[in-house]
């Protein structure tokens, strides 16, 4: 399986509206797409999604590990070349590996990770941006009319009583409701608002605070269960939140840990969420979310999958599918994904 050629594509997807978090606004998301095709014209395709309001490494950087990767790939024809890269060019060249290996098995990737068999809907929270309390409410009351049966929401602002209060009434009491700070409290800050929130019946809030050891703080001062995400980006961060008591769950991106197989991060149950991926992300965590049902890390809360919806356009003539609530993966080996090169060429940077 020696490689013919290799292709780093940087692209943007314009969002239907801006996605706004307490760390910032976004106009569309960038990021790289992978594309390896060996001798026998197979291709293997990965995505990396540069976490750009995290603070975290830059589009430029991610494409130039990424075309270093690639002539060094090309040069000695081995698709399994490794090399010390960000982990969002990481999980690139890792999804590309196997996406390559499952097509040429005519498998679906996740049987790489488990026994065969049928692959199961993932359900998919819904994702509220943080906008207006009015406007919040709005767009909860879209996504409760398509299915949707647990909510995230984007906290950190001076006006989350309000929003949240909105919402619960808009969505009634059953279902699920889940909070996202983004690391933007302080604990004391994060131990008043959950107080405050507590009676709309939280089911988790996700990074409250910034790092593991004030979450540690916070579960002391707070029943909320607690979720890590950007505090959590290796096995020892995971590792080390366990030993420490700092969260219930993680939520995981594969672009923040470089990774598809996400069993090594199965101390703590596992909800796997969109770093605002593409089709071939998207694909990827949902194929990651087949193999966690093999394991104990899968507890049936809901995936933050489905931000699909967000996008105004995508690149992909083939890719999963959501239908209400429930992410189908698309039929075929490997991802399953196959690009539209007219779309992908219109999005190239």
């Amino acid at each position: 399986m020696a490689i013919a050629s290799v292709e780093v594509i940087p692209y943007a997807l314009p969002f239907k509206e801006p996605y706004v978090t307490a760390r910032g606004t976004l106009e569309r998301r960038e990021m790289v797409l992978l594309r390896v095709r060996d001798e026998d014209g197979v291709e293997g395709l990965g995505e990396g999604v540069p976490l750009s309001l995290r603070g975290g490494v830059t589009l430029e950087r991610v494409v130039g590990e990424l075309e270093v990767w690639a002539v060094r790939a090309r040069e000695i024809g081995d698709p399994w070349e490794a090399a010390q890269m960000s982990l969002p060019a990481m999980c690139a060249v890792r999804t590309a590996q196997l996406d390559l290996a499952a097509r040429h098995a005519g498998a679906p990737l996740f049987w790489l990770f488990r026994p065969p068999g049928d692959p199961e809907p993932v359900r998919c929270n819904a994702t509220l941006t943080a906008r207006e309390p009015v406007h919040v409410a709005q767009q909860a009351l879209v996504w409760a009319a398509e299915g949707f049966r647990t909510f995230k929401l984007k906290v950190g602002t001076k006006d989350d009583l309000e929003t949240v209060q909105l919402v619960r009434e808009a969505i009634g009491p059953d279902p699920q409701l889940r909070l996202d700070a983004n690391g933007s409290w302080t604990v004391d800050q994060a131990a008043a608002t959950l107080v405050e929130l507590a009676p709309h019946n939280i089911k988790l809030i996700e990074q409250p605070v910034a790092t593991l050891e004030e979450m540690a703080a916070l579960g002391e001062r707070s029943d909320v269960p607690i979720a890590a995400d950007e505090s959590v980006e290796t096995v020892e961060d995971a590792q080390r939140a366990y030993v420490i008591g700092a969260c219930d769950y993680l939520a995981v991106k594969l672009s923040k840990v470089g990774a598809v197989d996400l069993a090594d991060f199965g101390v703590f149950p596992i909800y796997v969420t969109s770093a605002l991926d593409g089709p071939v992300g998207i694909a990827a965590a949902a194929h990651a979310v087949q193999a966690l049902r093999a394991s104990n890390a899968d507890v049936g809360l809901a995936h933050g999958l489905a931000t699909q919806r967000l996008f105004a356009e995508t690149i992909a003539a083939v890719e999963c599918e959501l239908r209400g609530d429930m992410l189908h993966l698309p039929d075929g080996p490997g991802l399953g994904v196959e690009i539209d090169e007219g779309a992908l060429a219109r999005h190239r940077l």
